[in-house]
């Protein structure tokens, strides 16, 4: 149907009191649950299914397709499945989120941050402003993705963690060349409760340990082991992470989940 300036299927299922601003596009095959709020030039493309209470920024793109290049090694042509949006998710201005994603209960995303598909995000995490999280990557609960960093294809972030600005993840440690590269392709694994610094460099393939912390302007380029400070280029062990620092020692950690 058409209402003024916005444009919705009569093929999508619309909840009761959303809120549309102007501009709006919906197009067939969506779902839109209870008491959602879409700002104004919003486009959810077909095969969106949005939960209870999401609020939708101003110039938000939901459901897009990738766009494979002629040399993507990571990028596959084939049918995904739906975005799938939780309850209470906040989708910031600007943001785009492509089809086959799925972003948990409570999910906080920021203006301008882009969240490819294959990727989950746990319950209450939050992506900050203009973050990249690239395609075949899995994010857990109640973390925090801080402004401009940068998460690559094919990587792992567990429960609890902390990036900071400006981080840049890896997963190519052949930088493009030869066919050879394509078997080895893997980005950073983060355990439950690690913590990385403002402009850190993580190469392909580590993994940081849980409660593991790399120091700012560092450059990752062997596994951290638990509860262990790292710093430098190249990184090295600094010394134990303090008792008080541990995630088990925090009043927001839940133990059980």
């Amino acid at each position: 149907m058409h209402i003024m300036n916005r444009i919705v299927s009569e093929k999508a299922l619309i909840g009761e009191n959303v809120q549309m601003g102007h501009n709006v596009i919906v197009e067939e095959d969506v779902v839109i649950g209870d008491n959602c709020i879409l700002g104004h030039n919003v486009i959810i493309r077909a095969g969106v299914r949005l939960g209870r209470g999401v609020l939708v920024g101003d110039g938000v793109l939901l459901g897009k397709l990738p766009m494979k290049a002629s040399l993507s090694a990571v990028t596959t042509a084939r049918e995904l499945p739906p975005l799938e949006v939780g309850d209470y998710v906040t989708l910031g201005a600007g943001s785009i989120v492509y089809r086959g994603a799925v972003l948990q209960n409570r999910v906080f995303v920021a203006d301008y941050a882009t969240i490819r598909e294959d990727v989950s995000i746990g319950e209450e995490t939050i992506i900050g402003r203009g973050v990249a999280v690239e395609n075949k990557t899995t994010i857990g609960r109640r973390c925090k993705i801080e402004t401009n960093a940068y998460i690559t294809a094919l990587s792992e972030i567990e429960d609890y963690c902390f990036v900071a600005p400006e981080v840049a993840f890896t997963n190519d440690n052949f930088m493009g060349r030869t066919e050879e590269r394509k078997k080895h392709f893997k980005g950073p694994v983060l355990r439950r409760g690690a913590r990385i610094g403002g402009n850190a460099t993580l190469l392909p393939g580590v993994e940081i340990g849980p409660d593991g912390v790399v120091a700012a302007g560092s450059v990752v380029t062997k596994n951290v082991p638990p509860r262990t400070i790292v710093a430098g280029n190249p990184a090295r062990i600094l010394r134990e992470v303090p008792p008080e620092q541990l995630l088990e020692n925090q009043v927001f950690y839940e133990k059980d989940r």
